[in-house]
């Protein structure tokens, strides 16, 4: 799948809903969205997209911080809007933003391109912060930012490369306050 192919995808749905929360777009769609209590363990599972029986549904970890589950909801939606033959993988904190996964990537791209406007972004680098600082303003991790960033240079934007690449381990303490981690998960 092409950035043009997810780009695309991104703007048909805000065109035809008006929307872009990831859990009204869920409802517009008739995807079942549940939360349940998965854990918030490093390896607890994070969320799925599953089709059974013709009926879609997306689950939620509801043991996360709200951000991060409205992050998760719109990997997930990338799944179904992107990967409706797939089989269902559930995911833990090494598939998330990781890279190795062709499918896992495109739906990385997709939440990127649904949850941080281009306009928002720029709003943000305009006001001369670090990318980390943008990141936290923009109230996302630094790995779905830097994936945003592939997006707006493929969309033909002049930026300066992320400090740091997206990681694959990062949501290992997500869910897990520790030393250097707020509440949402984010420093």
């Amino acid at each position: 799948m092409t950035y043009a192919q997810i780009c695309e995808s991104v703007a048909r749905l805000r065109r035809r809903y008006g929307d872009s929360d990831p859990a009204r777009l869920c409802r517009e769609m008739e995807i079942q969205l549940l939360y349940q209590p998965l854990g918030s363990h490093p390896g607890a599972i994070k969320g799925y997209f599953i089709v059974c029986k013709r009926i879609r549904a997306i689950t939620v970890n509801m043991d996360l911080p709200p951000v991060m589950q409205r992050i998760i909801t719109a990997h997930e939606l990338g799944h179904a809007v992107h990967h409706k033959s797939s089989r269902a993988q559930a995911f833990h904190d090494v598939v998330l933003f990781d890279q190795t996964s062709a499918l896992e990537k495109e739906a990385n791209l997709f939440a990127a391109e649904l949850l941080l406007t281009d306009e928002a972004v720029v709003d943000v680098l305009n006001q001369d912060m670090t990318f980390y600082s943008a990141a936290s303003q923009l109230q996302v991790p630094m790995e779905l930012l830097d994936f945003k960033f592939r997006i707006m240079k493929w969309k033909g934007y002049k930026l300066t490369e992320p400090p740091e690449a997206a990681s694959s381990t990062f949501l290992k303490n997500m869910g897990v306050p520790q030393d250097g981690y707020s509440e949402d998960g984010f420093t």
